[in-house]
């Protein structure tokens, strides 16, 4: 009896340790903990077309979390999109990614999140358009885009290549910011992965697009991407930032290289046309670039920094999400600032402040300016798109 009783409680402690490592492929924390809350009571906001959602605490409180949830019905949740009681639950949780689980999985990921510390709070309700405040809309929903069921290894491809399908497709959830969504929030598959504006940010084309893509990134700039969020093409921004810092700089190597060897799989897509930006636009944008910009941005024409790969700030020669087909991303880093991610392989950190003060004209013209200048070629930003962007995010001048 002794020995059995050691023997469950390794195995229980090998699930709970399993359990952890895959909390953190799906950055559970990242989505289920708001800013100096506690770890995954939620509360956090999610903002769509149909409403704002908030995420629900799955600390195991048996009153507010998932205290008397079984294993069952955690399973049915991830795969189905059901909580016990047969409520349904909205895309902002998602389940359509997270049904690629296998029940070990599940009950692992259940068995780690039952050893967390409980805690009794209760997000606020959710606020959402009629008909999406009505759960039972989500029955027609899944009948449209859920396909259930765990992942299938393609036995033509390596285990590498495999790994990496499964936690880009499902328990990381990569789709969820850089597949563009319908009306009705559901993924445009043809348009999968080719990047998307969501909560006011763009997620960069993780196709290989070679112009807004990861075409020119080798598989080792997409691991040090992973492990830093930083490298010659890009730094991470907005939501990806958060990610990088969670989740993907806690991963294996092994994990890091297996994302790579699938997104570099990946065919290029989405296709891009950028006209040609008037001359006047281009002249003021380089006077602004050079009044604010230029001290620790380099100029077109400069060369890299001696002695180092990448400059102290991020060279902005084609940078995947300067030459995006989307410009929201580099117009809120210029609005708001930004900083580079806090990770536990990349120490050294740099910030860069807002210019919130510059008028929406000037916002423009600079965007417009870096998106097409050290060889980068990207539709031009148009002053209303700084306005439209400036209300939503609430910065003022």
């Amino acid at each position: 009896a002794a020995l059995t009783a050691t023997i469950s409680a390794a195995r229980a402690d090998d699930a709970v340790a399993r359990g952890r490592y895959l909390a953190v492929l799906g950055d559970c924390a990242g989505c289920h903990t708001t800013p100096h809350g506690p770890a995954f009571a939620g509360g956090l906001p999610f903002s769509a077309s149909f409403g704002t959602l908030y995420s629900s605490n799955i600390t195991p409180d048996k009153q507010t979390g998932i205290g008397n949830w079984t294993a069952d019905q955690f399973y049915r949740a991830l795969h189905e999109g059901v909580a016990p009681g047969g409520r349904r639950l909205y895309p902002a949780f998602p389940y359509f990614y997270f049904t690629l689980l296998s029940r070990t999985d599940s009950d692992a990921l259940f068995a780690f999140l039952k050893a967390q510390k409980p805690v009794h709070s209760t997000p606020p309700a959710n606020q959402l358009h009629f008909p999406f405040n009505f759960r039972v809309v989500m029955v027609f929903w899944n009948w449209l885009f859920l396909q259930e069921g765990p992942y299938k290894p393609d036995p033509a491809k390596s285990l590498a290549w495999n790994r990496g399908a499964f936690i880009v497709n499902g328990l990381g959830h990569c789709a969820a910011c850089h597949t563009p969504k319908n009306i009705l929030f559901g993924d445009e598959t043809s348009k999968s992965l080719t990047g998307a504006v969501e909560e006011e940010w763009f997620s960069a084309n993780l196709t290989g697009n070679p112009h807004g893509g990861l075409g020119k990134w080798s598989r080792a700039d997409i691991v040090r991407y992973l492990a830093t969020g930083i490298n010659k093409y890009a730094t991470a921004a907005g939501t990806m930032q958060e990610k990088v810092s969670s989740s993907t700089s806690h991963m294996s190597d092994a994990d890091r290289n297996a994302i790579a060897v699938y997104l570099k799989s990946l065919p290029g897509k989405g296709t891009q046309h950028a006209e040609k930006p008037e001359p006047e636009v281009m002249h003021h944008g380089a006077a602004i670039f050079v009044a604010t910009c230029q001290e620790c941005h380099q100029a077109p024409g400069t060369p890299d920094m001696p002695g180092t790969n990448l400059p102290v700030y991020p060279k902005l020669a084609g940078d995947t999400l300067v030459v995006g087909r989307d410009p929201t991303t580099v117009v809120r880093i210029i609005l708001e600032g930004a900083s580079s991610p806090t990770t536990p392989n990349a120490p050294n950190t740099f910030s860069m402040p807002g210019f919130a003060a510059l008028s929406d004209s000037d916002i423009a013209a600079v965007a417009t300016y870096v998106r097409n200048s050290w060889g980068n070629s990207a539709p031009p930003v148009a002053k209303e798109q700084v306005t439209t962007l400036r209300d939503n995010i609430m910065v003022r001048y």
